[in-house]
């Protein structure tokens, strides 16, 4: 399997399978479609001390996406994604919270294919892309803005 599943966190919002359906979908439509991959689901603290450590900035997150570098045994990239975090930002958004988990998990993964959200018109770029492959996985449109 190109992505392997690890659940710190126990959560019945998608099945293995469905995270490596969203995940794959992301790296074909970013170019990097034989990238394996490591999702790891886990709560709000545990990403907050990824973001502290590796970012150096302790505030909450929703995902982070990191490229190993690596090719052979094991993933070459990670992938981190808040099952609380969705769980919360689906509650006040009014979407499903396996919707807003999909599109963490596809968010991540387009970062590992370059994508980047920091100017306006890369997070231009990153939202069309994130609508694109959601809706070709056959998600709900969600139409509140994200970067609130």
């Amino acid at each position: 399997m190109k992505v392997q599943v690890e659940r710190a966190i126990e959560t019945a919002l998608l099945t293995d399978a469905e995270i490596e359906r969203n995940v794959l979908a992301a790296l074909a439509h970013g170019g990097r479609p034989d990238l394996a991959v490591q999702v790891v689901l886990v709560d709000d603290s545990t990403l907050a001390d990824l973001h502290a450590r590796f970012l150096g900035d302790a505030s909450p997150t929703d995902v982070m996406a990191f490229d190993l570098g690596q090719e052979g045994e094991g993933p070459e990239a990670e992938i981190y994604a808040s099952v609380e975090c969705a769980e919360r930002v689906a509650r006040q958004r009014g979407v499903p919270p396996a919707r807003e988990l999909a599109l963490y998990l596809v968010h991540g993964s387009l970062h590992l294919c370059g994508h980047d959200d920091h100017g306006d018109e890369e997070r231009a770029r990153m939202r069309a892309a994130e609508r694109s492959v959601l809706d070709g996985l056959g998600w709900a449109p969600d139409l509140a803005p994200h970067d609130e």
